[in-house]
């Protein structure tokens, strides 16, 4: 006869799910390790992309109609290239815990003057359709957004390496680069050219 033992199937089975069951028992500590680890490394991300890269942004006031409208909730591009026309965020100078949000009109090495309400740049004249002084009379207009050049605001030619000329788009109630001159390329938090809220006036500003 045979030595070779008999074991019944239905042990050998139970064995196994012996062992699964085990098994589960121990993964499920480390399940809620993984969890616990994926929700600090998905928050971290978040916390990453907001601080390096976009941010929603909200509008306070009316100094950039009628592109955008008090209240409007704008992503913000730190990353993102800034050029003419541009819309960009950046601390208020007289008030860096405050943010002002401009359009870049000028860039170093620019030359910048306005005349009977057109703007100039390098000497030719600038179409601006984001500008709607239709509501307005012309002594206002001619009171609040009157003829400058940079050499009567800043006694400069052109606007400096390393700096930005801004205006708001509402010309008449913008405090901006005619009152407190030029502002530092290097201060400028990001640019945006995308609305996300309302939602009736989602997308881009151009």
């Amino acid at each position: 006869m045979s030595d070779t033992s008999f074991e019944p199937r239905n042990e050998r089975h139970n064995t196994g799910r012996n062992r699964k069951k085990s098994y589960k028992k121990k993964s499920f500590a480390q399940e809620l390790v993984s969890t616990f680890l994926y929700i600090i490394v998905i928050t971290g991300i978040f916390v990453a992309i907001r601080t390096f890269l976009f941010a929603p942004v909200s509008v306070e006031g009316d100094s950039m109609n009628p592109t955008l409208e008090h209240e409007d909730r704008l992503l913000l591009n730190k990353v993102s290239s800034v050029d003419r026309f541009d819309i960009v965020v950046f601390p208020a100078p007289e008030d860096p815990d405050k943010q002002y949000i401009k359009r870049v009109i000028g860039i170093p090495g620019d030359e910048i003057s306005y005349r009977d309400q057109v703007l100039y740049l390098n000497s030719r004249p600038v179409e601006e359709a984001y500008v709607d002084l239709s509501q307005e009379s012309d002594e206002v207009a001619a009171y609040y957004n009157s003829d400058f050049s940079l050499q009567t605001l800043e006694g400069v030619e052109r606007v400096p390496e390393g700096s930005f000329f801004v205006m708001g788009d509402n010309r008449v109630n913008s405090k901006d680069s005619r009152s407190f001159g030029f502002i530092d390329i290097d201060s400028v938090i990001g640019e945006t050219s995308l609305r996300i809220w309302p939602i009736d006036r989602i997308g881009g500003l151009d």
